[in-house]
């Protein structure tokens, strides 16, 4: 388990069941160096908060929060836990609010438009080059996510890997908008914002959860800029990304990509439809057992260690403490063995699988600060053994159930 900087110990994080004081342990952040401000794009102010300091030509870690939620809401229940501070010794941590969601917000103005989907993506390299962040370990929720995914489309030289929580790569269809505006009729927004973050049957039994967020989307949220974000996302139009093939060029995420899901997310199915979509020799997907629709909020310690992981497969962070994530496979039916010499790996019942990260060989990571690292020496694989056998099938992208 790993521990805080010099001096420093942040406490795990529990569940949200305390309704007095949830909201306020939602809404406070751990003792670091944090640096907040508005910063002016091509399409409008946003409001950015930069914790830690730079380490040498890393990339810093960018969030983007889902709709009904805020970087604290949606990200300090992970970022407050133990098992995280190893990660943020190692990075910056960059969290990026939509335009008016933040604590506070003023409420827009009359006939203000609210920038698109689209938009909100283009707002990022104006966030990057403020901050003097040449590149960025993309982490996002729903609506969030879909931001990141279309910005790592649009800059792929400025994402160096993404990691997808409740990505939904379609436009809203026919039958989800008429829903939405008969339910808009019959509903209050903050009924229908928890209907997106939670499943049915996270909203029926875990009442404290819900009355948490529900609470602090009525009363800490501006209504009319919420509603305004809220509809940017109801607009969004498909990613129109494809899944590679030899000979056939297609729009596809470049980088390694781990999408991550709850298994009673009401967003299974589309983070599944978008992991079909991508390139297998990248793309690793994560279902969270006993997990709902915010798992870096029910699993904080699951979704720390799964990126870890992730972040090794990228090169970075070789001797990161692996505990919780290893337990769990093993318990569940997978193998996973440790040990310095030998990086360990996960078999799965899914027949042949490629790398989890990417289908080349032994690379070295020159564009980083530290001493260069070969890949296939540093990170944790997540593949099988039958993947190694000639005449396979076209690879499949890696699966993980914890």
């Amino acid at each position: 388990m790993s521990s805080g900087g010099p001096g420093s110990r942040v406490a795990e994080q529990k569940p949200l069941v305390n309704k007095e004081d949830a909201i306020t342990r939602l809404l406070t952040d751990i003792e670091v160096d944090i640096h907040e401000q508005d910063i002016e794009t091509v399409h409008g102010s946003v409001h950015v908060t930069m914790c830690g300091t730079l380490r040498g030509n890393r990339p810093a870690i960018l969030t983007y929060h889902d709709i009904g939620l805020n970087h604290k809401t949606c990200f300090n229940p992970l970022f407050n836990h133990e098992d995280m501070q190893e990660i943020t010794q190692h990075f910056a941590v960059c969290h990026v609010d939509a335009p008016g969601q933040q604590d506070g917000a003023p409420s827009f103005p009359p006939g203000y438009m609210y920038p698109s989907m689209d938009q909100l993506s283009d707002m990022l390299p104006g966030v990057l080059k403020q901050f003097g962040l040449k590149s960025v370990i993309g982490m996002g929720t729903g609506a969030g996510a879909y931001i990141l995914t279309r910005f790592a489309l649009n800059y792929p030289d400025m994402v160096e890997g993404l990691v997808l929580i409740n990505v939904n790569s379609c436009a809203e269809g026919w039958m989800d908008w008429a829903a939405t505006k008969i339910s808009g009729w019959a509903h209050a927004l903050p009924d229908m914002v928890i209907s997106h973050l939670f499943g049915k049957e996270e909203i029926h039994s875990s009442h404290d959860l819900i009355h948490t967020y529900r609470q602090h989307i009525i009363n800490d949220m501006n209504q009319n800029n919420l509603h305004l974000f809220v509809n940017s996302y109801n607009s969004r139009r498909d990613l129109d990304i494809e899944r590679p093939a030899p000979g056939v060029n297609v729009d596809t995420l470049q980088c390694p990509s781990l999408l991550v899901v709850g298994d009673s997310s009401p967003a299974v199915d589309a983070v599944v439809d978008c992991n079909a979509k991508l390139d297998p020799t990248k793309t690793t997907l994560l279902k969270m057992a006993d997990c709902g629709g915010l798992p870096q909020v029910s699993q904080p310690a699951k979704l720390a260690e799964a990126f870890k992981y992730f972040i090794q497969g990228m090169g970075y962070m070789p001797s990161a403490s692996m505990t919780r994530l290893m337990r769990s496979r093993t318990a569940s039916g997978s193998s996973v063995t440790s040990t310095e010499g030998n990086r360990s790996r996960a078999h799965t019942g899914e027949g042949a699988r490629s790398r989890s990260h990417t289908g080349e060989g032994p690379r070295s990571r020159a564009q980083t600060g530290d001493t260069p690292r070969n890949r296939a020496g540093t990170d944790i694989e997540l593949s099988s053994n039958a993947a190694k056998t000639s005449g396979q099938s076209s690879p499949k992208s890696m699966e993980v159930s914890c």
